[in-house]
Parts: structure tokens; C-alpha cells; sequence
């Protein structure tokens, strides 16, 4: 099925005399699913560190629940956000000809997969998103100009910046508080060994969230690169294809089965490999979470992603919602027991981030428009 969404046009293609090759097509193909894997891969930390930290799971046995859900996001959510990296945030029509607008994608993505590998390094919770999003931003302006970004796609993509952290942290300062009341009368003991149950559910929902926007990205790259080379129809869903009857929620599906299973296959098998570098960072490196306040974080962190995917199709960073998340269920204590300064360093990651890789993006490009494809002619 997936060889042929992406072979069965072959023939008409070459008869039509496309300039992009079909193996530079698979090739950066491949690139992004390389990125989809390490979106995974720094994002695992997000989906794992509340649970390891409160030991409800030990490290293996959360990275593949947590990919589990990843994967099955596939047929839990639409498409919507793919709609948005694909045509809401750059006028691909105004990058030249084929072969140049697949160079500012492929630009676009070497730059957020350099961008997350040294975050990685650092151990810093960079959005992978953003990474992304202003990599592809950085390269269509090195192009074509400012006039090639569309206003009100990256008006999304901001709403997205300031109110996932946001509405994240009053979620999770909210739900600590309404659970404190609920459970007022109980022992800590058995609050404890009720949430230490609980804290499944809600890592579960948190993957599935974290799934069903992140790996959408990488879908909407695709799409937007198999437009840009002249190939939209291999994105486009079959309406007859049996696998619509798997999405559970009859959500409308814009991308084709195969692009869409194996982004989700990507982004699961990152999160099986694992940030471990970050997980001391979210899991304690904040605030020190036992299960019900890993509960109320994870529970606000979904609700956060699940709200801003379903409606409108808002390119978010889960890495924003459950920062965001943890620093409320810890500002519940005291001010004090949270540790601000990473989150200074958290902030300051996420301001470097946008403009960051808008630059080594559009440096990138520059490289393969007028270095490495004129080496190759």
C-alpha cells in the first residue's frame, strides 16, 4: 500500500516531464521521516517524565507505552494540522520552479533536525514544532522575501507560542487544586496508590495527543513537498481506501493512509529509542511530582494539545503544554518549590528557537541552491 501511493504515479510523472527526480523525491522523504523520528526521540522526555519520575513505570516500560499511543493517534484525529504546515503557513507557488521549492523544504527540515540535535545535546526541551515551522519560514524568505509568508498561518502558529504554555499551566494548577479538594478527606496513602493508577490513563491520553499534533507535521511537510515537485496527487486520500473505516471519531482525512501511517510509525519508533537526557529535566528538574500531581500535569498538557488539534488545527509545542502543565501543578505547593530557573533556560530555548533556525535554514538553502545543485549539473 505504501510502495504503491508512492510508485503507482511513476509513469505519468516522467511522461510529463517533471523536473524533480523520483529518488530526490523518496530521498527527503526520508529526511523527514528522520525528523519525525527525532521529534519523537527529544519529544519521548514530554511524554515519559512525570511517569518515570513518580515510578509508575520504569524508563523502557513507559517509552513504549507511550509510543504505543503515538501510534495510535493515526486513527483517533484528523488532519488538520498537516492542513496548516501544508498550505497556511508559506505561498509555495511564489519559490520558483520545482526543483527550487523542494530545496527550501528540504532546507526547512535539515535545519529543525540540526536545530534538535543540539538541544538535544544541551538537554534543553526545545519545541521540535517551532524547529520546524521557522526552518521551513527561513528558507522560503531566503528565497523569495517576507512576502511569501502568509499571515494568517503563522497568526495560528503564534496563538499557539503564547497560550499552550499558558493555558497549560492554569490547567494543571487547576486540576491539582480541584483533586487536592476532592481527595481532602482521603489518606495520602491510598491518594497515592489510586493516582499511581490513574497516572497510566493519563500518560496514555498525553501520547495520544502529543501523537495525533506532532506526528501531523511531519505529514504536512510531505504533502507541501510532494505539491511543490508536482506530485499533489500522490498526497491526496482514496476515498475507497479500507483503512478509513479504522479512524474511530469519523474525523475528515486530507492525506493519504500512507503518509499518515508512516509518520505515526516514525515519531512512535523515536519515542521508543527515547530522550533520556531530558527526562531529569522534566520529570524533577522543575518540580519534584508525585502520581496525582504527575496525573494533574499530564491530564492538562492533553486537554491543552487534544483542544488547540481538534480545533482549528493549531500547530502547537507539546513540550510548551506540559512545561507549562508542570510549572502549575508545582506552583500549587509553593512558589518556591519550583525550580525557576529552568524554566528561565526553557523560555530563553523556546525565544532562540524561531529565529535560530529561520537562520541555519536559510543559510542551508543558500548552500544547495548555489553550491551543492549547480556541483551536481
Amino acid at each position: 500500500m505504501i510502495l504503491s501511493g508512492i510508485l503507482g504515479q511513476t509513469t505519468s510523472a516522467a511522461a510529463s516531464g517533471v523536473g524533480v527526480s523520483l529518488g530526490l523525491m523518496i530521498a527527503i522523504i526520508f529526511v523527514a521521516l528522520i525528523f519525525d523520528f527525532l521529534n519523537g526521540f527529544h519529544d519521548a522526555a514530554n511524554s515519559i517524565a512525570t511517569i518515570v519520575s513518580t515510578r509508575v513505570l520504569s524508563p523502557t516500560a513507559a517509552v513504549i507505552w507511550a509510543a504505543f499511543f503515538n501510534f495510535i493517534a493515526a486513527f483517533v484525529f484528523g488532519t488538520k494540522v498537516a492542513e496548516t504546515i501544508s498550505s497556511k503557513l508559506v505561498d509555495v507557488a511564489k519559490l520558483g520552479t520545482e526543483n527550487e521549492r523542494v530545496n527550501v523544504i528540504f532546507a526547512g527540515l535539515l535545519a529543525a533536525i540540526i536545530w534538535n540535535l543540539i538541544t538535544w545535546i544541551l538537554a534543553l526541551p526545545t519545541s521540535s514544532s517551532h524547529a520546524l515551522i521557522s526552518g521551513l519560514a527561513g528558507a522560503a524568505i531566503a528565497k523569495a522575501g517576507i512576502h511569501v509568508i502568509k499571515p494568517h498561518g503563522w497568526a495560528l502558529v503564534l496563538l499557539g507560542i503564547v497560550f499552550s504554555p499558558t493555558f497549560g499551566f492554569l490547567l494543571g494548577g487547576a486540576n491539582m487544586i480541584l483533586v487536592s479538594w476532592i481527595f481532602r478527606r482521603q489518606s495520602p496513602w491510598k491518594v497515592d496508590k489510586m493516582f499511581r493508577r490513574l497516572q497510566l490513563l493519563s500518560a496514555a491520553i498525553y501520547s495520544l495527543g502529543h501523537g495525533g499534533n506532532d506526528a501531523q507535521k511531519t505529514m504536512g511537510i510531505i504533502v507541501a513537498l510532494l505539491v511543490a515537485a508536482g506530485h499533489g496527487n500522490w498526497a491526496q486520500p482514496d476515498p475507497h481506501n479500507f483503512m478509513n473505516s479504522l479512524n474511530l471519531f469519523g474525523h475528515h482525512h486530507s492525506v493519504a493512509w500512507w503518509i499518515i501511517l508512516l509518520c505515526h510509525f516514525a515519531i512512535a519508533l523515536g519515542t521508543i529509542f527515547g530522550g533520556w537526557r531530558i527526562v531529569k529535566t522534566m520529570g524533577s528538574g522543575i518540580t519534584r511530582l508525585q502520581p496525582v500531581g504527575g496525573f494533574c500535569a499530564e491530564t492538562a498538557a492533553a486537554m491543552t494539545i487534544i483542544g488547540f488539534t481538534n480545533i482549528g488545527g493549531v500547530p502547537i509545542s507539546t513540550t510548551h503544554a506540559i512545561t507549562g502543565a508542570i510549572l502549575g501543578v508545582g506552583t500549587t505547593k509553593s512558589v518556591r518549590s519550583v525550580r525557576w530557573i529552568w524554566g528561565q533556560r526553557i523560555v530563553l530555548a523556546w525565544i532562540l528557537t524561531l529565529p535560530c533556525s529561520a537562520f541555519v535554514a536559510g543559510c542551508l538553502f543558500l548552500i544547495i541552491q548555489w553550491a551543492i545543485v549547480p556541483f551536481f549539473r
